[in-house]
């Protein structure tokens, strides 16, 4: 793990995968969803601070008239300003227009923390990767079904997409 990331906050936009309560509430590892919402709620308030974007990403179940309960995103998430982006694959570019609203607002870098970590969180990464951005990935605002494959992510495929940091390491450029 890097020892010091700076952050642009005009070109740099946050993107939480799926912090819903129905999947915040399933068994994970290596931390509870709730510690991950905590985490990934307190980097979404500091790059709101900061001006930087925030990106929410939630799934719908395609073909069902009616989504399940705690399809929502988790309470007091979302603040005024925020992009919300409703995905139907693994992945939130393929069938949305994440792309081109990230582009319209100048980002070039994203920041990625949700759950799974090697399900959303890494499907939406690679396609990031394949269109260009620069990544990184806040290891402590993640979790997975597991510890091995939160572990896999982190350790042996985010690395060769972007730059794996703890939380306390993500500060932005002044100016």
């Amino acid at each position: 793990m890097t020892a010091l990331l700076a952050l642009d906050p005009a070109r740099t936009a946050l993107v939480l995968v799926d912090l819903m309560d129905r999947i915040v509430a399933l068994p994970l590892e290596p931390r509870k969803g709730a510690e991950v919402l905590v985490t990934a709620g307190e980097l979404a308030d500091a790059f709101r601070s900061a001006g930087a974007h925030v990106v929410l990403i939630r799934v719908e179940r395609p073909g069902v008239a009616e989504q399940p309960p705690g399809s929502s995103l988790a309470a007091g998430l979302r603040k005024d300003g925020d992009v919300e982006i409703v995905k139907r694959t693994i992945g939130a570019f393929q069938g949305t227009d994440l792309d081109a609203r990230l582009r319209e607002r100048g980002v070039t870098t994203l920041v990625f923390g949700g759950i799974a970590t090697n399900l959303g969180v890494e499907s939406t990464a690679r396609a990031a990767h394949d269109l260009g951005y620069e990544l990184v990935f806040v290891e402590d605002a993640m979790a997975a079904f597991t510890a091995a494959e939160h572990a896999a992510s982190v350790r042996l495929d985010f690395p060769r997409l972007g730059t794996v940091v703890p939380a306390a390491q993500v500060r932005f450029t002044s100016g």
